[in-house]
């Protein structure tokens, strides 16, 4: 099959981008097409994997404007237009990785187009309210975010029709991809590198929050929840959230800042346990500290619910306070857990095992797709 692969964009490095790089390893001749790529993440995708090849990147006219990768937020009536500019003819395959545009482009009769959907879009949907809140800077703002946001809403719902099946990484975005776009979407979990991770008898003491630094992540409640507790708190991650964060923190709180994939693995192996206070799609970290041995102390919400094993590789806490969060803590240093059977349990979402159930996946697609063409023609 001739395949081409399409990407939101190519700006950070995260969970989105380490499945692209799964991608890019299983079709290893397959262009990569993206609105905006940033050079500068290339090293950091390089370090985490060999498939990474700075010349299958091929990006749309925005690339063209300088200031774009930077303030891209501030796009998003352009976004759809550069989606649907890539010429994808002559490929048998579309392979869309994507949380926002790159469902949209457009693929000829012929073409077969299969996303994996890390969620609806989340600034249009169950999030608007939210995103107009922290967009619309100034009253004038406030006033056109809406109709903007419902032009947008009404290009992603009928851009999700042009896809031909949907992939997605856990059942909980499998409903909301259901809900807002009618459509069934088989799930394949992400990968986790469970290799780069050893079980070890390091126990530092100290708890750890893996995150982008941004509100919804919630880490002021990890933060706080900390501080009543006076127990050591180590912070990894970049973002806007940052001044605020350190304004309340106390001097057992460490802000690590960017972390490269390399020095991850010390800090899970001296943790006490991760803390994910935040409601996620599906929630990699959990389980990068799952293949280290430590639980995860977690809100009972969204992807933790099928990556975590309440009793066996974490604890749940039920409401997104501070305080519900340290009363988890409390019980969980009450509770003894056996490390090689949290090992076990990441075992379960290894990059092998993904590889396979994609290729599976596509192959079974791909051969359905191919009987109903052959029908209608």
């Amino acid at each position: 099959m001739r395949v081409a692969i399409v990407h939101d964009n190519l700006i950070q490095f995260g969970g989105a981008e380490r499945v692209l790089l799964s991608l890019m390893e299983l079709f290893p001749n397959a262009p990569v097409y993206t609105l905006l790529y940033n050079p500068e993440v290339a090293g950091i995708m390089r370090e985490a994997s060999p498939a990474f090849d700075e010349q299958r990147i091929r990006t749309s006219f925005l690339q063209r404007w300088a200031w774009a990768r930077r303030h891209h937020h501030y796009l998003p009536l352009v976004m759809p237009l550069a989606a649907e500019q890539f010429d994808l003819r002559g490929y048998d395959v579309v392979f869309s990785a994507t949380y926002s545009y790159a469902k949209g482009v457009v693929t000829s009769a012929g073409t077969m187009h299969i996303s994996y959907c890390f969620t609806p879009t989340r600034y249009l949907w169950d999030d608007c309210h939210r995103y107009v809140r922290d967009f619309a800077e100034r009253a004038k703002w406030l006033r056109l975010a809406p109709p903007g946001l419902s032009y947008i809403r009404l290009w992603d719902y009928y851009a999700a029709q042009r896809v031909d099946a949907y992939l997605t990484l856990s059942k909980f975005v499998a409903q909301r991809i259901h809900k807002y776009y009618g459509r069934p979407a088989q799930v394949i979990a992400p990968p986790v590198n469970v290799d780069r991770f050893r079980v070890t008898e390091d126990n530092e003491g100290y708890y750890l929050v893996v995150a982008r630094l941004v509100p919804y992540k919630r880490v002021d409640i990890a933060i706080e929840a900390c501080r009543r507790l006076g127990r050591p708190l180590k912070v990894v991650g970049v973002g806007p959230d940052v001044p605020r964060l350190q304004e309340n923190a106390g001097p057992s709180v460490e802000f690590l800042g960017f972390v490269p994939d390399h020095e991850l693995p010390a800090l899970y192996a001296g943790a006490r346990a991760l803390l994910f206070p935040q409601e996620e799609d599906f929630g990699i970290t959990s389980l990068e500290a799952a293949a280290s041995g430590k639980p995860t102390v977690a809100f009972a919400s969204g992807g933790a619910l099928e990556t975590i094993i309440s009793g066996e590789t974490g604890l749940f806490f039920s409401e997104q306070t501070a305080a519900s969060l340290a009363a988890a803590m409390g019980q969980f240093e009450g509770h003894s857990f056996d490390p090689l059977r949290i090992r076990r349990h990441a075992e379960k979402f290894s990059q092998p095992r993904f590889l396979r159930e994609l290729q599976e996946a596509v192959h079974t697609q791909w051969m359905a797709y191919q009987h109903n063409f052959r029908t209608r023609a």
